[in-house]
């Protein structure tokens, strides 16, 4: 029985992408047609100067909806190279346009410098793909298989954080992540949520922590393996941390800064809420390290494994 493809995007052109990708095919070999969405040349080029020994067919655009697929096999569809970040854009839309006529549910994309691609249009790719296809209730879930987080905001100012922060936007989260887990993974998650403020207190009046995250988490016990709120600093602490599948957080640093730090490139970004599966490898194009041949592939291949299981 044949798989479903898994659409790939490169990203960037100045990337570490190709590197890790060639790597990642050497090392594991994948049951479903990997389909990359890129320029001819642009292959091509990175296939002899990594000296990459397999062979990917290309797929002509008038056909590839009614292309019948072989599984282990490897592709791509050709795109026109004009400007990068054009590119890049154009590559995207592609693959949209490919994901809304049924040619596959996965999605992979490499790293992408967003300040550049999206000109502060969007605050990330997250928030770039749930915007193409409409959908407002969406979740970033870094993953690993012992301990995943979510930000409850994503790539936003520090200085936005509290303004933003509300019980209708906490809940959706967790409830996006709670259905995720039981519905993709089959695992009844334990999650913990962190508070806003240091310890949870606040020498204002105001406290988010008692006034908005506590009675939300009492409210959503009944339906939910919930805790919280925890103090961010210590409930990544080994003995704490292991007593949850998800953790929670108010912002974007709070939860990926200890996940990148105890798990390294052994973590994969997961987009929750769209119609299909959209996975990125859990680091930037490391544009530094293009060359040196020394770029840890480890978030790609288990990117690519995620989505080679479903």
């Amino acid at each position: 029985m044949n798989s479903n493809p898994i659409l790939i995007l490169p990203g960037e052109v100045k990337s570490i992408f190709f590197e890790i990708f060639f790597k990642s095919l050497k090392v594991k070999r994948y049951k479903s047609p990997l389909v990359l969405i890129c320029n001819r040349k642009i292959l091509y080029k990175e296939i002899n100067k990594l000296k990459f020994k397999k062979n990917f067919k290309e797929i002509n655009k008038k056909e590839v909806i009614k292309k019948k697929l072989k599984n282990n096999k490897l592709y791509f569809i050709d795109i026109a190279y004009e400007d990068p970040n054009i590119y890049v854009k154009k590559s995207f839309e592609y693959a949209f346009h490919l994901l809304n006529k049924g040619f596959t549910n996965k999605l992979l994309n490499g790293p992408i410098n967003k300040a550049e691609t999206f000109k502060k249009s969007f605050l990330g790719v997250t928030e770039y793909i749930a915007h193409s296809f409409n959908k407002k209730k969406y979740a970033m879930l870094i993953y690993n298989k012992d301990l995943s987080v979510c930000p409850v905001t994503t790539h936003l100012p520090l200085k936005l954080v509290s303004k933003k922060i509300t019980k209708k936007m906490i809940e959706e989260k967790i409830l996006i992540v709670d259905n995720f887990f039981k519905k993709v993974l089959r695992i009844k998650p334990k999650i913990a949520v962190t508070g806003l403020n240091p310890h949870c207190e606040s020498i204002l009046k105001f406290n988010e922590d008692n006034r908005i995250i506590l009675p939300l988490i009492k409210s959503l016990k009944n339906k939910v393996n919930i805790k919280g709120p925890y103090p961010s600093d210590t409930i990544f602490l080994k003995n704490n941390r292991k007593k949850f599948d998800v953790i929670i957080g108010m912002y974007h640093d709070q939860v990926l800064g200890p996940i990148k730090t105890l798990y390294e490139y052994d973590a994969i970004n997961i987009t929750l809420g769209l119609p299909f599966l959209r996975v990125t490898p859990d680091h930037g194009p490391n544009i530094q390290m293009i060359g040196k041949n020394k770029s840890n592939p480890i978030s790609l291949i288990k990117a690519l494994s995620f989505l080679d299981k479903r």
